[in-house]
């Protein structure tokens, strides 16, 4: 009995070790042709590979693109099915919330997409909940790209996207309601809107300074900043939108609601819709905007103009928050390899062209900035120059934490019903505690 007992036990130890070293034995698959790691994907069914290293092609691959903007994606997506015969499909939702919150429901149901375009301030909440996963291009791709359009794309030092498009707002005039140049400075813009604006069908200049996206740049111009900036890592814990400067900025944007030059038509969840009518019915001389309300006044007849926003009465410029807009790979894609090489292929310089002509979305490719059809177009400059003094939207995810209380701050001290100083230290105190509460490890 003792014998058959032991032989048993080397029988066990000599499976258990065959087991043990079968996997870590087994030689790893290079996949790619340029020699870079495959991208881990628990659903990934790419096991064979072509002739350059490539998986084997998917059938199709799905693209979710913002709003109104499919236009700009076709070109490129044709000339990809014909160069690689890889169907490819596009949807467009809205890219401000609708894109994550469907792929939070999509992804994990295994009906996602391969790949999503989101502004880059929701990169760092996105990798939190896991929907995207890192790019992994080659340094030659990466190259084509402006090194500030690539930052906005990196949290904690990985890159999870590639730039589609970069947006600052600037100072957008109607040429029928302006002699000459545009001003310069926020002294002249006052005056002229002094002198220009009755507050029912003429407005000298009209900005959404209750919404925190476009307010910021008053305050970041008298010295506000959102998370304390330490060489290149936002400390969260350090929020400087109560400090004096805030409290100058929200003065000064005060004044102008209180001397009647903003309606307060123009404030509120529907704010941005009528401020456009007015524009587009002609009846606006300067407008804050970004370079996405170009078509529309396209399409009203207006011949606008645009210039970068003039300097404060602090002699400083106003610190416009950057937007980057970008290309990502999904965590579900079944497909990394295939997903990234379309990733590359619509961000290309000639892609990236074509969805300038189509959509007036500026490219941050460093190919196209001397091109004379971006160099030579007015929006373009200017959202170029303004950009000198715009800051990316910090991307961390406490950020999510501020938006609120800095437009409930805003719209109080739009419609007068608090003083400025007591607005922001009421949003702060907010901000700041539910950091605490919803960040806790930070």
């Amino acid at each position: 009995m003792k014998r058959i007992l032991s032989l048993l036990m080397i029988m066990v130890l000599v499976l258990g070790a065959l087991a043990a070293c079968g996997p870590d034995e087994e030689p790893a698959q290079d996949n790619n042709a340029t020699g870079e790691t495959t991208t881990d994907n628990a659903g990934t069914d790419e096991t064979a590979t072509t002739d350059d290293g490539m998986p084997e092609k998917p059938e199709k691959l799905v693209v979710w693109e913002d709003t109104k903007k499919g236009v700009a994606l076709e070109p490129a997506i044709k000339a990809f099915e014909e160069e690689f015969g890889i169907k490819v499909e596009y949807r467009e939702l809205g890219m401000a919330e609708e894109i994550r919150n469907q792929l939070r429901l999509d992804g994990p149901a295994g009906t996602g997409p391969d790949i999503v375009t989101l502004p880059h301030d929701q990169i760092g909440q996105v990798v939190v909940e896991g929907l995207i996963q890192e790019v992994k291009s080659g340094q030659e791709v990466l190259d084509t790209f402006t090194e500030s359009s690539l930052s906005a794309q990196t949290y904690n030092g990985v890159l999870y996207g590639l730039p589609k498009a970069t947006e600052t707002p600037i100072l957008i005039y109607n040429k029928a309601l302006v002699d000459g140049e545009p001003v310069a400075t926020f002294e002249e813009l006052y005056n002229f809107s002094k002198e220009f604006t009755n507050g029912t069908d003429k407005f000298g200049f009209l900005a959404l300074w209750d919404n925190y996206y476009f307010g910021h740049a008053i305050l970041g111009g008298y010295g506000a900043y959102v998370f304390k900036n330490n060489d290149g890592t936002l400390d969260p814990k350090d929020v400087g939108l109560a400090n004096e400067g805030a409290v100058q900025g929200a003065e000064y944007i005060q004044k102008w609601y209180a001397e009647g030059l903003f309606p307060n038509g123009i404030i509120g969840e529907n704010g941005g819709s009528t401020k456009e009518g007015l524009m587009n019915e002609g009846k606006v001389a300067y407008t804050m905007d970004g370079p996405w309300a170009f078509q529309g006044l396209k399409d009203a007849g207006i011949d606008y103009g645009a210039a970068p926003m003039p300097t404060l009465p602090n002699g400083e410029h106003p610190t416009t928050f950057m937007g980057v807009k970008g290309w990502h790979l999904t965590s579900f894609t079944k497909h990394p390899e295939w997903s990234t090489k379309l990733l590359e292929y619509i961000t290309n310089a000639e892609n990236a062209k074509i969805r300038f002509e189509l959509t007036g979305e500026i490219p941050p490719v460093k190919a196209l900035i001397d091109d004379p059809i971006i160099a030579e177009n007015e929006g373009a400059a200017a959202v170029a120059v303004q950009s000198q003094y715009a800051i990316p939207m910090p991307n961390i995810p406490q950020m999510s934490e501020v938006w609120g209380p800095m437009a409930t701050a805003l719209q109080l001290v739009a419609l007068q019903d608090s003083e400025p100083k007591a607005a922001v230290e009421e949003a702060v105190a907010t901000i700041n505690a539910n950091i605490e509460a919803n960040h806790p490890s930070n």
